[in-house]
Parts: structure tokens; C-alpha cells; sequence
């Protein structure tokens, strides 16, 4: 073991070094657009949360960048050209209120000759990702699978897959690709044997197929930071080393959660190691379990979660992904998503993260938006956003606020512009040219698309996407919730309404969308931060807080209590900052966009009955 440790060493240093001729040392980026004293600092992980460098707990909310890089049309990159990013970055920002994206790398082209990185191919990426950089946007990269590859696959297959590169697939001579009777793409991950033998071989290092993975990472990482201005690469969350990990098939013996812990997690090990020697050790590995370890179908669930792991602490995160699988079936369950529908298994993640010692996201969640389940989609993505929010449903949040829990960060699977537009040849087959959702196995999940003219639209309620939530906390968060009143077709859905004892604050808020957030002050010098969606103007918006009451939120300066700002990156999109005094001390602060021009007395009311019941249900 000394000497294979040796030898690594010494491959890591010679590789490093000749990663360094490929570009010189980052430079200073100018300042993005409408940008604060405190904004752009690197985040860390430290007390179960996304900290900055004031000490405030950032919560990361977004969409995934894109199910494109699965597909062949633009050579494996989230967009066609850096317009497009920059044109969707803008859109992310303003219509859909992501402060975030998960970005997808393809090894299939970051490595198509084994030991031949293609830096043309990590230039195009780099490029793309600075578009979202340069417009504030944080981002994490993944190194994105499903199915193991599309090479696995034939020409005139039902299905497909993305991932690892041709080579990779010719050295195992898999059987012939067959998922039998298969209603879900899905169901390859566990039927189809060449997909399980691939995958069980990339676990074993079989071929040497793990080594070259993590040697195209670490090139990977080190052309990221080297390409990246130093203010750039501080927008870098980290790295999530590999999506939806599955054992393909287990030894004799083994269980899931000894394949985890005996397989996952030194893969795991050893991917952070490359991070340290390219220069992201300041950075976590945002690390997935075993997929089907939160399945909510029973006869999916599988145990993990990465319960041999020990104390993760801030060199990792506990990075997750959610689907209603019941819901997706169309059979499991019947009618739409509830209050509360999702409240213990989101609990669940938010329990495992705490176990762990570490911070949490929530990297893959959605619904399909078309399709014989689409019509749940409201009600599905609402209560998905609602368990983010608080682990408490809306009919007992008001009662028992401080059992609310970390407000989780989470990216939406995804934002594709050209959904419905794609010209897709699947598996390389030019009469299978695919056009319609996401061109990718009959999905159709794109929050949004794009019209004739090239303008970026919504293909979700706004309301339900463009949220408030507490993007910066100088504190710690005790509670928060936010009532959307997104829509079911036409129907509004109120799920956490101002309970009647509060009859000023409920007056107030009238039939409008509101957030309430409560926290404890810990003396940062930098205030804290909400993003305000599109539908909360300066004007229109009331803001009620220990802090002050206000109807029309003044503009931010460093002596205002409560203002309002644009955010950074010149996208048109805002934010409330609260600037708080003081360590250990609570704070609330409701904002609304109900009352039109609400008095002084209903104000002052309203701020009467918050100040009493915060401090009763802190």
C-alpha cells in the first residue's frame, strides 16, 4: 500500500505540473453589475450550513444547466454558444430567482481518447460557466451520468444513455443492451444488464476505468482554476464528483450499504484528494449516496445515505436528489400533491445532513410537464419548494415555527432553452432526429424554453418559481416560510395561510403572496439578504420587522435598517436587506405584497402581533 501511495503521489505531482503550461495564473475580474461591498465572497461549510466570509448562512436555490450536455447536438455543453449562456443566465436570475446552478460536464467529451484530455472541449465549458459567474450566479459542476454512456446502446434502442466515453465501453464488451419491458427509462439503471455490468465495473476500477475518471477530473478542475479570474472561481461552490451513483450489481455478500461504504465512499476519498491537488481544497465535494436511499416507492428503497461515512464536516456536503416516483407512475399515487406532501422526506435529508455534520442540497427535484402525469405539476413542485422551505407543512407552520429546520438549498432539474426545439440525432441515428421536450428518453422537464424570437420564457407559474427566500442569513435562521399562491390551472393554492389570531398581519397580507423569516443576529457586518421575486416591487412591497415597518422599501444604504437593492450581475433582479445589530438576538421580518398603501395604524398594529408571537414561538 506505501508504494501504490508513492507512485499516486507522484503521478499527482507530475500532472499538476504539466496542467500549469496549459494557462497562467487567474486575474482580477472587474466587479459584476450592481454588486455590494459583500457580495462574491467564497463560501465555506461550517456548522451544518454554506457560510460566506461575513459569517452568514447562504442558501443556494437554482436549476441544473443543463439535460443539453447529456446530448450530442452542442458536443456535450449546456449551450450552443456563450450568447446563450448569457442569455439564460439573465433569465435564470430574473424570471426563475436562481442565485445558483449546477452545471453539467460530460466525460464523454472531456476525455473521448483514453489519457487525452480536450481542451477545446473544457475551454467552450469554462466560457459557458462564466457567463453565470460573471451575472453572480454561484455554480457547482458535475460530471453527469445516467445509464453509464450512450455508447452502451444501440442505434435503434427505446432508450439512452450519457456519461462515459466510447473507449470506455468498447474495453468491457458488454452483452446487448436490452431493458426488457420497461415503462420508464429508469428502469435500465436495474434491468438492463449492460448497463449493470458497466457500472459495476467503473466501481471495481475494472480496465483501470475509475483511475481515468478521476485523472480527467483533477485536469478538469485544475483548467477551471487556472481559467477562471480569481473573483470567478470564488463563485465556485464545489464539485459534485458523479450523479445518481448505483452499484450496478452487488458482490456476494454485499448489501447497499456496504457497496458505500467499502466503494462509494474511497471513490469519494480519493476524488477529493484530486480536488486538493488542483487547487479546490477551500472547496467541499458535494457527494451523492446510493440513489434509491430515499426512493419513496418501498420496494425501491435501498439503505444508505452514506451511514459509514462518519462526521462529513466542511469537506463535503450531503448532496441528494428527489423525485415522486409515486407521483411520476401515474398509479402509485392518485390526484394531486398536498400540503405538506413532502415534509418527512425532505426531513429525512435534512436529519442525515445534521447526522453527518455537514450542510445539505437538494441537486436533482422536479415533475413532468407534459405527458399523463403533467397535470400534478403544480401541486408536486409546490410541495417540493414548501419541504425546501420548512420541514413543516403550512396548517401547523404558524404554531410551531421553531420546528421549521434548516431552509435547504436546491437546484430544480432543469433549465433547458431549447426544450422543444432540440434536433437530436439519439444514438447517432440519423432517423431518430428528436425535437420535442428534452429530447433525452421522452423527458420533459425544462422549467423553461424558448420562443421564435430567441426570448427565454417560463413554461412553470412565476409565482411558483421566483420565490422569496433567504439567500444570505447573518445569523442563524430559526424559521421561514413562504406562502407562493402559485396555481392549479385556475385554481389559487393557499396552503399556509395568516391564521385568524393575527387578524392585523392577516389584513395585511390580504390575498397576497408573503415570507416570513425569523432568525438570531450572530454582529455580522453584512446585512442580510431575501431575494425578492419580479412581483414584489420597491413600491408594492411591505416589509414588517423588529426592525422597523415600512410600506414602499426604501433604497439600500448602510445606514438603512430595511432597503432595497438590485442584485449583482445586471440581471434586473432584486433583493431585501435587513441590517441587524447585536449577537444572539431575534429578528423577524414579514414581507408581502398584499395591502395597497396600508396605514400607519395597521402597520403599526400588525408589528404589535409579530413582536408578540415571535416571542412566544421562538
Amino acid at each position: 500500500m506505501t508504494n501504490v501511495r508513492a507512485r499516486l503521489i507522484v503521478v499527482l505531482v507530475v500532472l499538476c505540473g504539466f496542467l500549469s503550461v496549459l494557462g497562467a495564473g487567474p486575474a482580477t475580474a472587474a466587479t459584476p453589475t450592481d454588486s455590494l461591498w459583500f457580495d462574491g465572497s467564497p463560501l465555506t461549510v461550517q456548522n451544518g450550513s454554506f457560510v460566506d466570509s461575513y459569517g452568514r448562512q447562504v442558501v443556494l436555490r437554482g436549476y441544473n444547466v443543463s439535460g443539453e450536455t447529456k446530448l450530442a447536438e452542442n458536443g456535450g455543453l449546456p449551450f450552443a454558444s456563450v450568447a446563450d449562456a448569457k442569455k439564460s443566465a439573465t433569465a435564470l436570475r430574473a424570471l426563475g430567482g436562481g442565485n445558483s446552478v449546477r452545471f453539467l460536464l460530460s466525460w464523454a467529451y472531456a476525455e473521448p481518447v483514453r489519457g487525452q484530455v480536450d481542451t477545446t472541449y473544457l475551454a467552450a465549458a469554462t466560457a459557458q460557466m462564466q457567463a453565470f459567474l460573471d451575472a453572480g450566479i454561484r455554480v457547482y459542476p458535475d460530471f453527469h451520468q445516467d445509464l453509464y454512456s450512450k455508447y452502451l446502446f444501440n442505434s435503434g434502442s427505446w432508450y439512452t444513455g450519457d456519461g462515459a466515453p466510447k473507449w470506455a465501453v468498447t474495453l468491457g464488451s458488454y452483452p446487448q443492451e436490452s431493458c426488457g419491458i420497461c415503462l420508464f427509462w429508469g428502469q435500465n439503471i436495474t434491468q438492463n444488464s449492460a448497463v449493470t455490468k458497466a457500472q459495476y465495473d467503473f466501481w471495481h476500477n475494472n480496465y483501470g476505468l475509475q483511475d481515468s475518471f478521476l485523472a480527467t477530473a483533477q485536469s478538469t478542475m485544475t483548467y477551471l482554476q487556472q481559467h477562471l479570474t480569481t473573483d470567478e472561481f470564488a463563485g465556485v461552490v464545489g464539485f459534485d464528483p458523479y450523479n445518481e451513483p448505483f452499484a450496478g450489481t452487488y458482490d456476494s455478500g454485499q448489501t447497499s450499504r456496504t457497496w458505500e461504504q467499502n466503494l462509494l465512499w474511497p471513490f469519494y476519498v480519493k476524488f477529493r484528494a484530486r480536488m486538493d491537488a488542483a487547487g479546490w481544497s477551500a472547496k467541499p465535494a458535494l457527494v451523492e449516496p446510493n440513489l434509491f436511499w430515499n426512493s419513496n416507492i418501498s420496494s425501491q428503497v435501498q439503505e444508505g445515505g452514506l451511514l459509514d461515512a462518519g462526521t462529513l464536516g466542511s469537506r463535503y456536503v450531503f448532496n441528494t436528489h428527489f423525485y415522486d416516483q409515486k407521483a411520476i407512475s401515474g398509479i402509485l399515487m392518485w390526484g394531486n400533491a398536498a400540503d405538506g406532501q413532502y415534509s418527512t422526506d425532505f426531513g429525512t435529508v435534512r436529519d442525515r445532513a445534521t447526522a453527518a455534520g455537514t450542510a445539505a442540497i437538494v441537486s436533482e427535484f422536479g415533475h413532468p410537464l407534459s405527458g399523463t402525469v403533467a397535470g400534478k405539476a403544480p401541486t408536486v413542485l409546490k410541495a417540493m419548494y414548501q419541504a425546501l422551505d420548512s420541514r413543516l407543512p403550512g396548517s401547523t407552520w404558524w404554531s410551531n415555527p421553531a420546528g421549521s429546520g434548516p431552509v435547504l438549498s436546491g437546484t430544480q432539474w432543469q433549465w433547458d432553452i431549447y426544450n422543444g426545439r432540440h434536433s437530436e440525432l439519439m444514438n447517432d441515428n440519423p432517423d431518430k432526429v428528436l425535437t420535442t421536450g428534452d429530447a433525452w428518453n421522452d423527458e420533459d422537464l425544462s422549467a423553461v424554453n424558448m420562443t421564435d424570437s430567441g426570448t427565454v420564457t417560463l413554461r412553470q407559474d412565476a409565482r411558483l418559481l421566483d420565490r422569496i427566500y433567504p439567500s444570505a442569513t447573518a445569523g442563524t435562521t430559526v424559521a421561514f416560510t413562504y406562502e407562493d399562491r402559485s396555481r392549479d390551472g385556475s385554481t389559487t393554492l393557499t396552503w399556509n395561510p395568516v391564521p385568524s389570531t393575527l387578524p392585523n398581519v392577516s389584513s395585511l397580507v390580504g390575498s397576497g403572496q408573503y415570507g416570513l423569516l425569523m432568525w438570531r443576529s450572530n454582529s455580522s457586518t453584512a446585512p442580510t439578504e431575501l431575494h425578492l421575486p419580479a412581483s414584489f416591487p420597491a413600491a408594492s412591497t411591505t416589509v414588517v420587522s423588529d426592525l422597523g415597518a415600512v410600506s414602499g422599501v426604501p433604497a439600500y444604504t448602510s445606514s438603512t435598517a430595511i432597503g432595497y437593492a438590485n442584485e449583482p450581475g445586471g440581471t434586473g433582479s432584486h433583493r431585501l436587506l435587513l441590517s441587524a445589530s447585536g449577537s444572539g438576538t431575534l429578528h423577524y421580518a414579514l414581507i408581502t405584497n398584499g395591502a395597497s398603501s396600508p396605514s400607519s395604524t395597521l402597520l403599526s398594529a400588525a408589528k404589535s402581533e409579530l413582536a408578540t408571537w415571535s416571542a412566544s414561538h421562538s
